[in-house]
This record gives structure tokens, C-alpha cells and sequence, in this order.
């Protein structure tokens, strides 16, 4: 029989020693290493204790590696109870051996406020690079292919990417699986609604993890051969015949309670140069027709009404950027949100000049619907740099807003046809040919309220979404290690 060794958090005692009783069940485990802080001196009879700095740095990473003396090492991330299932430890050292895997995950059930619910995740992919995908809490390594990559790492590297470090270095040389049985029960203890969540990795404060985060993600792609030299196609921005030299663009489907700030936000627009408004209504049925038609005395407003009935927010813009009184610039505009003042227009427009780029992503201010500022505040994306945002995108989950694009490349890439993540499969794709322009100035309010669209997703739609960005994320990087 195929051995384990299980390293557990022990930062709560009664926690700690219910998941080594569930632990103990299964005669795959050898030995069972209580991960502690520094300054603890409790243990659990029958247990070694390893003092760590913290879960995710390089150093713990190491003792674990120094420590895996079985065939497999399994990691339990969260501080509550497990409660493997029935031979589910056997199960997943099976598979692991039956797929040559680096390491294996499952879906699990959760515990959360006394119910119990199923927690998929998704298949692990060549562009899974982003460090908060979710595996579950229960990570079961190779323990050859974990020490392998360990000795690649150096201790105290990072103290918080010491992890998402080794996983990727496993990767490289074995496959990350996915079994797709719920094999363990976990508590959750993080009960807020996707919409809450979705911004965490862009909060200030975790700003040090981010940047560490970017390090290790950097030097994956130098080892697969997707990174990219920040070198940069000119762009000669005299290319087609536009009426005007910008166009704001706003797709919009049933938003009757915000669709006529955002079209004063955009009319109100104080600029050097001529530009206008185009509004794709993709068939709304609440009025919303009606309160565009409002503003149709403004020879600006270009009002759409789609012939077709299969467009998802990708394919409006296609049909705005396509119309032929479209601008040289076309930019972004939600439905639900505006400008933060009569200049955001202008500094995009400049900022293209400026930097030379095909696309421009500015600042935006996280507000509720009545446009007060709501945590986590200004979204600036000071992650993206000239040397090496175009290499940093691939791990994070979007590139901000708003967004702005010089409308000759824009037709010619065009815009994937959904209504998720589309803006983010465009900045991929022309951050592989073209410079990407930053505006730190506040020009954006994201107003966060109960009909976002990603308001409170279930796991379903969630994975589905994440699923579809991680495809996004392979393609992307199949192509740019065809550009060696």
C-alpha cells in the first residue's frame, strides 16, 4: 500500500485533533505533522509538530519537502475539521498513481452556517495560472515530484508565495488533476457573495502578496517559454476615416434604473475634439428602450437596436465598433456605472497619443448604487507596468476599467461574442503585439449593487466563468510561445 504523509494546520487544539482522529481512520497515513506557530509548545500524542512562519511561504514549503519521506504528502490548508470520506485518501492516491500526477485535488462538500453544499471545482489547465485558483482545501502531492520542485526553491524566497510557487513548479513536469468525486467535508468559514469576493487579490493591502505573487509567476513563464520581452509594435494612428475622433460605447440590456446616468455621464463629456455615443440595446424589455430614447434630440446618441437575437456583450460591441460612425477611439462605458467627471474622456483620448498603445485601462472607484465609496475602494491595477504587465495579466483575473481601444486593431482582433470576459480575453491578445496605456486618475465609478451581473453567482456559474478565463489564459499562451 502506496503511504502518506499528512501536514495539518494546528492553530486550533480541538480542530487539530478531530481531523487527526478522521486522518487516523485511513491506513494510508504513515505519519501525521502538525504544521504549529512558532511559539507554540502544544502537540497531539502521536504527532510531530514543524514550527512554520506561515502556510504559504517558501521556507514552510521546504520543511515539508525535508520531511516527505512517504510516496505521497498531503496538504490540508484550512484551520477546521476534515472529515475525509469513506477509502477517499485511498481513492485519491489511486488515481494519482493511475494519471503519473503531480498532484491531485477533488471536489468536496462544505459546511457553512450549519448546511451542507457541494463544492466542484474546475480541471486545472495549462493557463491556470492564477494564484487563487481554487483546488479545495486538500492538496495530495507526489512526494518525489513535490521535493523535486522544492529543492528549486530557495527558503525564505517568499512568505506568501511560497505555495502557488510550488505548484506551478510541479506543473511543469507532471500533471495537476482534478478528480471530479466529492472525496472530503470541510467548513467554510468565508461566506460572502461572489460580488464581494471577485476584488480581494486587487485590495491595497494585499499588495506585498501581489508583487511577490508576480515574481514567481514571471519566472514560470520564463521556464515555459510564454514570457515576452516588453518590446511593443508602433502604432501609426492614421489608419481608416472616422467622423469622429471617439466613441463611447455602452451595451445595455434591461437597466432602467441606470441606463440614463451613464448616458448624461457620457454626453456631459467635455473634450477638444468631436466624439459621440453609441448605445447597443440588445432587445430590453423594461423600459430601458423608452429612457434612451430620451436623450434622441442629442445628434451624438447613435441608439442600436440589434436585427439579431444572439448577442452576448462581446457581440455589441462588435456591431458598435462596426457601425460606421464609429470613432477613431472606441470606450468603455457599463450600464451601470459612469465617468467620475467631465475629463475622462479627454485623458483617454491623450493618454493613446501619449504612450503609443492600442488600448488604454484607466482607475475606477468602487461605489454602491447611490455612488458612495464601498471597500476596497480605488481599483488602480499597479500591477500592470510597461516592462511587464503584459506578462503579470496572464495570472491575474481582469485589467480594469475603463476601458478604451484604438478601434482599427479592435476590428481587426474583434470581440469574443459573451458576456463574460470577453475584456479581459481583448487585453490578453493585444498586450501580445501592442503596449497597453495606464491612467492612475480616478475616472470611473463602478457602482456595486443587487443586479450586477456577478453579484452573487453560485459555484456553478463561478467555475463556468473561471473555467472559461483559464481557456482563455491556455490559448493565450500557446500563442506566445509560438511568437519564440
Amino acid at each position: 500500500m502506496k503511504k502518506i504523509n499528512a501536514f495539518i494546520l494546528f492553530t486550533e487544539p480541538d480542530q487539530a485533533r478531530k481531523t487527526v482522529e478522521e486522518l487516523r481512520q485511513s491506513e494510508s497515513i504513515d505519519k501525521i505533522y502538525l504544521l504549529t506557530p512558532e511559539d507554540s509548545r502544544e502537540t497531539i500524542k502521536g504527532c510531530k509538530n514543524i514550527a512554520i512562519d506561515t502556510l504559504q511561504s517558501s521556507t514552510t514549503v521546504k520543511k515539508i519537502a525535508q520531511k516527505s519521506n512517504t510516496d505521497y504528502t498531503l496538504i490540508y490548508q484550512k484551520p477546521t475539521v476534515l472529515k475525509p470520506g469513506y477509502f477517499a485518501l485511498e481513492r485519491m492516491v489511486r488515481i494519482a498513481d493511475d494519471a503519473q500526477a503531480g498532484m491531485v485535488y477533488a471536489d468536496s462538500y462544505t459546511i457553512s452556517n450549519g448546511a451542507k453544499s457541494n463544492h466542484p471545482v474546475i480541471d486545472y489547465q495549462e493557463g491556470s495560472l492564477r494564484d487563487d485558483f481554487d483546488f479545495g482545501s486538500l492538496l495530495l502531492y507526489n512526494a518525489k515530484a513535490l521535493k523535486k520542485a522544492a529543492r528549486q526553491m530557495k527558503a525564505g524566497a517568499y512568505k506568501y508565495a511560497g505555495l502557488y510557487d510550488l505548484r506551478l513548479k510541479v506543473s511543469q513536469k507532471n500533471p495537476l488533476v482534478h478528480i471530479n468525486e466529492y472525496l472530503y467535508t470541510m467548513m467554510e468559514e468565508d461566506t460572502r457573495a461572489s460580488g464581494q469576493k471577485i476584488f480581494d487579490y486587487v485590495d491595497p493591502k494585499n499588495r506585498q502578496v501581489q508583487l511577490e505573487m508576480e515574481q514567481v509567476c514571471t519566472q514560470h513563464l520564463k521556464d515555459v517559454g510564454a514570457w515576452l520581452e516588453p518590446r511593443f509594435e508602433k502604432i501609426e494612428f492614421n489608419q481608416g476615416n472616422f467622423e469622429v475622433e471617439a466613441s463611447v460605447i455602452i451595451p445595455v440590456r434591461n437597466r432602467i434604473k441606470t441606463i440614463r446616468d451613464a448616458i448624461r455621464s457620457a454626453l456631459s463629456q467635455q473634450t477638444t475634439f468631436p466624439f459621440n455615443l453609441i448605445v447597443v440595446d440588445n432587445h430590453s424589455s423594461d423600459g430601458t428602450t423608452e429612457a434612451i430614447a430620451e436623450f434622441k434630440n442629442d445628434e451624438r446618441l447613435i441608439h442600436i437596436v440589434p436585427e439579431r437575437d444572439d448577442l452576448g456583450i462581446g457581440g455589441c460591441w462588435n456591431m458598435a465598433v462596426h457601425h460606421p460612425r464609429c470613432g477613431k477611439f472606441a470606450v468603455q462605458l457599463d450600464s451601470d456605472d459612469v465617468y467620475s467627471g467631465e475629463d475622462t474622456l479627454q485623458k483617454i483620448v491623450n493618454a493613446f497619443y501619449a504612450q503609443n498603445c492600442a488600448m488604454v485601462v484607466g482607475t475606477y472607484q468602487m461605489t454602491n448604487f447611490h455612488m458612495e465609496m464601498i471597500p476596497p475602494g480605488i481599483i488602480d491595477h499597479r500591477e500592470w507596468t510597461p516592462e511587464n504587465g503584459r506578462n503579470n495579466a496572464l495570472r491575474i483575473n481582469g485589467l480594469g476599467a475603463p476601458r478604451a481601444f484604438y478601434t482599427p486593431v479592435l476590428r481587426e482582433i474583434k470581440v469574443p461574442n459573451t458576456s463574460y470576459g470577453e475584456d479581459y480575453a481583448l487585453g490578453l491578445n493585444i498586450s501580445r503585439h501592442y503596449q497597453i496605456g495606464r491612467i492612475y486618475d480616478v475616472l470611473y465609478l463602478c457602482r456595486r449593487w443587487e443586479d450586477n451581473s456577478d453579484a452573487s453567482l453560485d459555484i456553478v456559474r463561478m467555475n463556468a466563468h473561471n473555467l472559461y478565463k483559464d481557456r482563455i489564459r491556455t490559448w493565450e499562451l500557446q500563442a506566445r510561445k509560438r511568437l519564440k
